[in-house]
């Protein structure tokens, strides 16, 4: 299963090129409610979006991001005050009696600091780093869907819940940031044919197992494609007193040789971009859609050790 992607770290002009439109509404929507207190998880390369701002919604992204970035690092800061005073605490019992629970306290304590450290680093920083397209499931994620004639890059979560389903499915099947190909027709049959998207990436991760029992976190990159139009289905999700939620599953397929040969039994379909206007505008002919799916990029995937 595809359990996290790099996705691109510039939108503006991929979208400007493939004709898709930004509503930039939506993305200051998030992350005022990220300001809020509410949790959102998005990547730090959507921010982006709002650099060297232009207009009154552009100032309200950054602002936006701002507020939470303050808020963000005095709770942090807090925990990090919380910390130290762990950690002189473990050193005045060790220093008068060492003890095995003192010295694992004081060990626990310099790793939730170290962390915290780097997560003040994270939202200070302003230089880009490859670490920040990296997107998991339940976090909030550009997809492209076609809506009344026109292409448009969505914030969605990565984990679809169906509409019509309970809350409570998000539980019940927490894998469904997949959707299996061969179950298209099945589990996924009210978005088939009905609401698809693209997730534009450069490569995704998979969890493998090796001989030994352990588990390698492995990188797949298509050699000589810079950038993958993965095809996904979406759905819109509502509910009496509860907020609109967008969601989306990424198809996976069987596996070309090299990644069966890496010890995986999933991969992404990557859409050849002439494909793109019909698979985002199915008009319930699976047929035609199954077609899209099988005339689709084959590039062969390198791989590496995920950092």
């Amino acid at each position: 299963m595809c359990y996290s992607a790099q996705i691109r770290r510039e939108w503006k002009t991929f979208c400007s090129r493939l004709g898709v439109r930004i509503p930039l509404s939506e993305y200051v929507d998030l992350y005022w409610t990220r300001a809020h207190g509410q949790r959102v998880l998005l990547p730090k390369s959507l921010e982006s979006l709002f650099d060297d701002p232009q207009d009154d919604q552009q100032r309200r992204g950054r602002e936006a991001l701002e507020t939470y970035a303050t808020q963000r690092a005095g709770e942090v800061e807090q925990e990090l005050f919380a910390l130290r005073q762990r950690i002189a605490e473990a050193d005045r019992k060790l220093a008068a009696k060492p003890s095995k629970s003192a010295a694992e306290s004081r060990r626990i304590a310099q790793d939730k600091t170290a962390q915290r450290l780097a997560w003040l680093a994270d939202l200070r920083r302003t230089t880009p780093e490859i670490k920040d397209a990296r997107i998991y499931p339940g976090w909030h994620v550009p997809v492209i869907v076609r809506e009344q004639g026109e292409k448009v890059l969505r914030p969605m979560r990565y984990q679809c819940r169906p509409a019509g389903k309970p809350a409570s499915y998000d539980l019940k099947y927490p894998g469904t940031y997949n959707a299996r190909r061969d179950a298209l027709g099945g589990f996924w049959k009210g978005q088939f044919g009905v609401s698809h998207g693209v997730l534009a990436a450069s490569s995704f991760f998979e969890n493998v197992r090796r001989e030994d029992g352990s588990n390698a976190v492995l990188e797949f990159s298509p050699q000589g494609l810079d950038e993958m139009l993965i095809a996904c289905l979406w759905s819109r999700w509502e509910a009496p007193g509860e907020a609109p939620l967008l969601s989306f599953a990424v198809i996976t397929d069987e596996p070309p040789p090299e990644i069966a040969a890496a010890g995986h039994d999933r991969c992404v379909i990557p859409l050849k971009p002439e494909h793109l206007d019909a698979w985002l505008d199915p008009q319930g002919d699976l047929a035609a859609m199954q077609a899209i799916l099988d005339d689709r990029e084959r590039p062969v995937y390198g791989w590496r050790m995920a950092a």
